[in-house]
């Protein structure tokens, strides 16, 4: 019997799915994960047009890991960015630390 409910379910979402309306030209966006930026670590960029922020990852598989990533545009500590992947850290602006071992 339980197994009949579960059928029913998914019987339903298929047929939502085939009945769900498809507009051409749309574009469908990924779902972004929210990370909040925690403090701004450089200027790059032939104009300074570029800032290399730490942030902290507020939610997703990687939720409060701080990661560094560019940013294009103002930003400011506090602002929240909704990031589309969380795995892939921007290099340093400016080469490695002086001193640092490897």
């Amino acid at each position: 019997m339980a197994k009949e409910g579960v059928k029913e379910v998914k019987e339903r979402f298929v047929k939502k799915a085939e009945t769900e309306e498809r507009i051409e030209g749309e574009i469908r966006f990924p779902e972004g994960y929210a990370a909040e930026v925690k403090e701004l670590v450089a200027r790059g960029g032939s104009r300074g047009e570029l800032t290399q922020v730490m942030c902290q990852i507020l939610d997703g598989p990687d939720r409060n890991k701080a990661i560094r990533r560019n940013v294009k545009g103002p930003v400011r500590v506090g602002d929240v960015l909704m990031l589309l992947e969380t795995e892939i850290e921007a290099q340093r602006i400016g080469g490695p630390r002086r001193g640092a071992r490897k």
